[in-house]
């Protein structure tokens, strides 16, 4: 499923997988140093990182996660996306029911 989507020097490339009212599922492929700020999202995510390294900081602690890792991003809380090298990961966002 990786190679849906692929590296773009200097950038981050993503591709919508399933859009639905439940949630939705995203490729990305980001350059090395290529990074999305600090910021809340209002679903859960659950990353999985495919190929590469990324730190992800949840809530001013970081995490190193290299290709086969996981974690979630709980929905509300501050967190923020930084290639330590090259790296893709599918994300999976799930919206709680209300």
């Amino acid at each position: 499923m990786d190679q849906a989507v692929q590296y773009s020097d200097n950038s981050i490339v993503s591709r919508q997988v399933i859009k639905e009212t439940g949630g939705n599922i995203s490729l990305f492929a980001f350059d090395k140093g290529q990074e999305l700020s600090e910021h809340t999202a209002p679903f859960d995510a659950l990353v999985q990182v495919l190929d590469g390294k990324v730190e992800i900081k949840i809530a001013g602690k970081e995490y190193l996660l290299e290709q086969g890792s996981s974690i979630i991003m709980p929905a509300g809380i501050p967190h923020a996306v930084r290639a330590v090298e090259r790296f893709k990961m599918l994300l999976t966002m799930i919206r709680k029911p209300e």
